[in-house]
């Protein structure tokens, strides 16, 4: 019997820890997704009280716009960042894992992008990307480039220079996250693989990369998924122009949302964003028996 107490006890507190953290899930996730599924359906203008059913109208709508078509393959465009962060960040971790000079410094410079402002960022990379007197361009005239790209002010190579953008973002991050899988592996393993004749490259290609495969899958659902949602970078720096040659699909929910004010609207696309990071995730999970060792 007291057993049985305390384990009620027990049990409500448990209740009691986890109680503001589900009530906040509830008020500012659950509550709000039920309220946008609801707008998906209605013609619901801000600040306009009259409310209309409208049914398929705004699917029909979104399958029918060209720009919305235009912000998915922004958004696809924009997702290729992330393995290619990914890559560099295992390439940086390996050698900051080694004997480096000055390593415990190169590691905090390395991250600290990804703790810095997101408008101090977007600052730093419109001065770095000035096509007529920025730094990057004049290496490129430097080295014989007479006509670098516009960059962030051509509609051809905007979405570029934000991917350069996030990787750079990205790599500290996910060097982090190598490093701390790095310091895991086995040295007995490695020095196995040493007297057993392996070179170094084929130490990184048969043993250090499958052993990080698990972190290697976590930061690409996870840096997916991030990436997909990202709004403040391109707001700060873009807007989405020039010519929504940066429009991903989060600014353009926020886009109908906040300057349209059409929010029924915005509603469907933001569905639309939930069911891409769905597709993305389920076809990650599916794949990861493939590459992924446990």
């Amino acid at each position: 019997m007291k057993n049985n107490n305390w384990m009620r006890r027990q049990s409500l507190l448990g209740y009691v820890f986890v109680g503001p953290n589900m009530l906040g899930v509830i008020l500012f996730f659950i509550v709000p997704a039920i309220y946008s599924f609801y707008l998906m359906f209605t013609d619901y203008k801000f600040m306009n009280p009259e409310v209309n059913f409208v049914g398929f109208d705004n699917m029909k709508r979104l399958f029918e716009d060209e720009l919305f078509y235009t912000a998915l393959r922004n958004t696809v465009l924009f997702l290729l960042s992330v393995p290619v962060s990914i890559g560099l960040a295992f390439l940086v971790a390996i050698v900051l894992n080694g004997s480096v000079y000055f390593k415990k410094m190169l590691r905090a410079l390395f991250f600290m992008p990804y703790i810095t402002s997101g408008v101090a960022i977007a600052f730093v990379w419109m001065l770095l990307f000035q096509p007529q007197q920025g730094p990057i361009n004049g290496v490129l005239r430097a080295i014989g480039i007479d006509n670098p790209p516009g960059w962030l002010s051509a509609t051809e190579s905007a979405m570029y220079a934000i991917d350069i953008i996030w990787i750079w973002f990205m790599l500290g991050y996910n060097m982090i996250i190598y490093l701390a899988a790095l310091q895991e592996i086995s040295g007995e393993l490695l020095e196995a693989a040493k007297i057993d004749g392996a070179k170094r490259w084929q130490t990184i290609r048969n043993i250090i990369w499958p052993l990080v495969s698990p972190t290697t899958f976590m930061l690409l659902i996870t840096g997916l998924i991030m990436t997909i949602k990202t709004f403040g970078v391109i707001q700060a720096i873009t807007q989405g122009g020039p010519g929504n040659s940066t429009t991903i699909l989060s600014l353009f929910v926020y886009q109908n949302a906040f300057r349209y004010y059409d929010m029924g609207y915005a509603a469907t696309i933001s569905w639309a964003l939930f069911a891409l990071i769905l597709i993305i995730t389920l076809i990650q999970w599916r794949g990861q028996k493939r590459w992924v060792h446990y």
